[in-house]
């Protein structure tokens, strides 16, 4: 970063970016994302088991959170449409904080009738949804409105005020709703998202001006074509996915690992509310601040490399007795380098996104980043039973190659920063409607088929586990077919949903190979949208 032709220092180049109006009210914002879901994941799910709801209904009531893996659904209608007040990104964070506002009263009318089971369900899945809607605005406006140089501190300051969101409606609320009443502690949660309306409205808007998708058909294919018409787009793709995986394998366990280690609740709690919070919140800060100062690239390496070796720890304290300095060390350890890696990582998913399509960008990104997350604990479980905890640590250390491999595909080693081109004008002859359709549907049907092979896969390893009898894959993927309940529905719905997803990914592949990615920089205004 520079000023008046001078570069500026390490530190000058921090506070500036530190002072940014932008970054202020990107930071902001992000208190008013943190909120829902610390109210949907914990506060809820306590308040009913604590008035002596069914585990099982409480376990239904938890399906509300779905909203935000889907999210990524209806992201290309908040592309393309444009509220009347506020622009693009600010229009539908206040509309969502205003549904937020409501939701979130009519809550606390049942405050005192929590025998109304079905409404908090109904009123739960509605918070997730409006949640999600204002998470897709509030990201895409991050996107559209951050310099390059103030992304390192963003990234961190969003993090730490996400989390202190989420501490104060998941755990803070939880305190005062036993001291008084779940309906005041509700009215006071809504009346938060009036002065967060205010943010919205003060916050300002991005520099450059660009036109909306003229239809929904080019908001829902143009995101998909303008990525995939970058060199090395699949391998990006790649990468976004198996960066944190092997930190992934590690964390989806944690507890479990404790727990048979012999740490009691107290110590558990410490470990991972206490001190892996402010060990999170800290590594965040410092990854983002260090982007800042050397370039994503060597911090993509430096990070990455100190995750891969993060569990080292936890591997030290399977072979050791009964050590809370030692238990702390290793869950700090591992928590901080994994902060790190994921600063680095957001200013990379930033970075990535192309601005005209943030929205829709940004929420398949961070999709396909929390995939790892749900695929890692059926795996490292069935990994925990056949090698033990101490070889599975060991294990996931290697497991963090692919993920190297791919960076150095795309930002070798020595490069400050990654630039994302569009790959040359091919020379191939365009595909029709036709022959592109055929091709999206094959690869919807692979991915659809790998889905759910891998899903009834990860159920018999569970049943083999649990029960001790032979792998047999053909009941799970009758019952998969089968669906009993809200959860079975689900899971066939994220299957096709899956399958859609690599249908349009197959055919924007396609059509990016054969000329089509000229289209969409013809379509911007500028001709590029970063």
């Amino acid at each position: 970063m520079s000023e008046n032709g001078r570069r500026l220092g390490t530190w000058a180049s921090l506070l500036k970016a530190a002072k940014s109006r932008r970054t202020l009210f990107v930071s902001l914002l992000s208190f008013s994302s943190g909120m829902p879901l610390g109210l949907v994941w914990f506060a809820i799910p306590d308040w009913m088991r604590d008035i002596g709801v069914d585990i099982r209904v409480v376990g239904l009531i938890t399906l509300a959170q779905a909203p935000w893996t889907f999210k990524f659904l209806w992201s290309p209608l908040m592309d393309r449409y444009v509220p009347p007040f506020l622009g693009r990104r600010r229009g539908w964070t206040a509309i969502a904080q205003v549904a937020l506002f409501v939701l979130t009263l009519m809550l606390a009318g049942v405050g005192d009738h929590p025998d109304s089971l079905w409404v908090v369900g109904a009123l739960a899945l509605a918070i997730a949804f409006a949640s999600a809607t204002q998470d897709i605005a509030i990201d895409a406006y991050a996107v559209d409105v951050l310099r390059p140089a103030e992304q390192g501190v963003a990234v961190g300051a969003r993090i730490a005020v996400y989390r202190a969101a989420m501490f104060v409606a998941g755990g803070l609320s939880i305190t005062l709703a036993a001291a008084y009443s779940w309906s005041l502690v509700n009215i006071g949660l809504a009346l938060v998202y009036l002065p967060m309306l205010v943010i919205t409205w003060k916050a300002p808007e991005p520099e450059e001006k660009l036109v909306a998708p003229r239809t929904l058909r080019d908001a829902v294919w143009l995101p998909f074509l303008g990525f995939l018409s970058r060199h090395r787009a699949l391998e990006i793709l790649a990468f976004v996915f198996f960066y944190k995986f092997a930190d992934q394998l590690a964390q989806s366990l944690t507890r479990p690992f404790l727990i048979d280690m012999g740490y009691d609740a107290f110590d558990r709690g410490v470990a991972l509310a206490s001190v892996g919070a402010v060990a999170t919140i800290v590594g965040a800060f410092f990854g983002g601040a260090v982007t800042t100062v050397i370039g994503l690239g060597p911090s993509l390496w430096v990070f990455g490399l100190l995750q891969a070796f993060s569990n080292i720890g936890y591997f030290i304290l399977a072979g050791s007795e009964l050590s809370r300095p030692l238990m702390y060390g290793a869950t700090g350890f591992e928590l901080l380098t994994s902060g790190m890696g994921t600063g680095a990582y957001s200013v990379l998913l930033l970075r990535m996104t192309q601005k005209r399509f943030s929205a829709t960008q940004y929420a398949l990104f961070t999709s396909l980043f929390g995939l790892p997350r749900v695929l890692a604990g059926p795996i490292s479980g069935f990994l925990v039973h056949a090698m033990g905890w101490r070889i599975f640590f060991l294990f996931t250390i290697p497991c963090a190659i692919p993920g190297l491999v791919l960076l150095s595909r795309f930002v070798p080693l020595g490069v400050r920063e990654p630039k994302f081109e569009v790959r040359p004008p091919s020379k191939l002859e365009p595909l029709s409607a036709k022959q592109l359709s055929f091709r999206g549907l094959l690869g919807g049907i692979a991915g659809a088929t790998s889905a759910t092979l891998v899903v009834a896969a990860l159920t018999a390893l569970t049943a083999m586990r649990a029960e001790g009898a032979s792998f047999d894959i053909v009941p799970p993927l009758a019952a998969l077919f089968h669906p009993a309940g809200i959860a079975g529905w689900l899971q066939l719905l994220g299957i096709a949903l899956f399958g859609l997803t690599c249908a349009l990914l197959t055919a924007a592949v396609f059509a990016a190979r054969h000329g089509a990615g000229a289209v969409v920089a013809e379509a911007s205004p500028t001709g590029s949208d970063r």
